[in-house]
């Protein structure tokens, strides 16, 4: 798995990292052992940074991956969670939970650091809480060394530039927002480089919706928005291929998203995004699905507080 150093962090990413919010049942039902199994499965291929958040199965998420790692060596892997978010409409950036919500993942999970913390979903509260109160007191964290890197999270590109304009992060993390779909957070590249701050990426299927799979019933996609990328898939089909493949391929090949997160309860499924990785984009068959996509690109939908969203959102 190629590596990508990660801003000014010092850090090495795979270009594809495994995303734990799988074990949190957060798409499907998952059989535990088979969750748990992921785990190993995504080092074995090269996926050595592991991206959770305590919202994830509202805590199962960070406590199976506490199962999954035990007995593996700290150095094997790199870790990330997130705090915030606690619920869906549970948020807590406060001073006194940041604190908390460390400790509780660095117990749950097992080890003694993290290497990023992100603050979860920040355009569902008052984001200026985050850069007086919450960045300030995970600084705090850091210096004490159960932290490595900090930085934010969330869906609209908005909250990116309101909080770095204010104050200096280590790292972000978009979802959604590069894919065959959307590219937004690509537009957004520059002005991250001119804050030297670490870029990573994920969900390159858009919560399945670059996929043959059925969408999550909380999926906010349109009926219009499903028809086309249903088109979309069909076209990979007809020339032996998989929507998915071409999506996974296209939000990795692009070297300023240092890592792209994505993850699954599935140990074959791992498997399989990896041997994708190391095959060659269809150039052609890419072109003809931007096309199929032109109708719907960088569509996007409203997310947390509508003052923290862009503008002309569906």
């Amino acid at each position: 798995m190629e590596l990508r150093s990660l801003g000014k962090t010092g850090l090495k990413l795979p270009a594809l990292s495994f995303g734990a919010s799988s074990l949190g049942a957060e798409f499907r039902p998952v059989d535990i052992n088979e969750a748990i199994a992921a785990v190993p499965a995504a080092l074995d291929v090269g996926m050595n940074f592991i991206d959770t958040s305590p919202f994830y199965g509202r805590g199962m998420s960070e406590v199976l991956l506490g199962t999954a790692l035990r007995g593996i060596p700290r150095d094997r892997y790199l870790l990330g969670t997130k705090l915030g978010r606690y619920d869906k409409s549970h948020f807590d950036f406060s001073a006194r939970r940041v604190v908390e919500s460390v400790d509780v993942s660095l117990h749950r999970m097992g080890v003694e650091y993290l290497d990023i913390c992100l603050c979860h979903d920040i355009e569902f509260v008052e984001m200026q809480q985050i850069v007086d109160e919450t960045l300030p007191a995970l600084r705090e964290v850091q210096k004490q060394g159960k932290v490595r890197f900090v930085g934010i999270s969330g869906y609209p590109m908005k909250i990116f530039k309101f909080v770095l304009d204010q104050t200096d992060l280590d790292v972000v993390l978009s979802y959604n927002h590069y894919t065959l779909q959307n590219t937004m957070f690509g537009d957004l590249v520059p002005y991250l480089k001119s804050k030297n701050v670490g870029i990573m990426n994920a969900a390159p299927f858009s919560a399945r919706l670059l996929t043959n799979d059925p969408l999550p019933p909380w999926h906010k996609a349109t009926p219009e928005v499903r028809r086309i990328a249903k088109q979309a898939a069909d076209h990979c089909a007809k020339h032996g291929s998989d929507l998915a493949k071409l999506a996974l391929q296209f939000s990795i090949a692009n070297p300023d998203m240092t890592t792209c997160v994505t993850g699954s309860a599935r140990p074959e499924r791992i498997r399989e995004w990896a041997k994708w990785a190391a095959e060659p984009l269809d150039q052609q068959l890419l072109k003809d699905v931007q096309a199929i996509l032109q109708p719907i690109h960088n569509w996007f939908y409203v997310e947390g507080r509508p003052e923290n969203n862009d503008p002309n959102s569906a």
